[in-house]
């Protein structure tokens, strides 16, 4: 017998996020940003329920080995995180811009992407901007101009702002992983 194919939710609401998810580092620490951006689909309406996920090193490039990425002590740099977004297909964390991991490598957000209609998960990324290291990097030199810049975010005054676009004009360039 076959079985249909399950869409990813929505049921992020009741059953993902957590207190502090979205929070890697706190609000006061000095060298703390905030990661924002809105979730659209291919008319450019915004997901009002989708989920994000990020993995980063940290400031230093030190890729986190602690373990209990769900508790957030206030001092333990997991490098994970989780935020849904509002109504308004938006979403936001506080983190830290990530370093390279290893010299001359361009630093970046690994981001996974769940939301309705999708039968799994997206992978991307989001890069620095004007990082030197972007123009070397495999992945962003294998894109044209346009998909290059869906893959950078946009400075601002408090952080970065990376929107995703999940089809259409645009859209975001997602990852396969196997």
């Amino acid at each position: 017998m076959i079985t249909p194919g399950q869409t990813v939710g929505p049921f992020f609401g009741q059953a993902l996020p957590y207190d502090g998810g979205n929070e890697l580092v706190p609000v006061g620490r000095p060298d703390a940003i905030r990661l924002h951006g809105f979730v659209h689909d291919g008319d450019g309406t915004p997901i009002p329920d989708a989920m994000i996920e990020i993995w980063q090193a940290d400031a230093t490039g030190r890729v986190p080995r602690e373990t209990g990425s769900l508790h957030r002590d206030g001092w333990t740099f997991t490098g994970w995180g989780r935020a849904e977004t509002e109504r308004t297909g938006h979403y936001s964390f506080t983190t830290v811009r990530p370093g390279p991991t290893e010299e001359g490598k361009a630093p970046f957000f690994a981001v996974v992407v769940f939301a309705r209609g999708l039968l799994d998960r997206l992978f991307t990324r989001i890069y620095l901007p004007g990082h030197p290291a972007n123009d070397d990097d495999p992945l962003l030199a294998s894109l044209t101009e346009e998909e290059r810049a869906t893959l950078v975010a946009t400075d601002e005054p408090t952080g970065l702002r990376f929107d995703i676009r999940l089809q259409g004009e645009g859209e975001t360039v997602f990852l396969q992983h196997d």
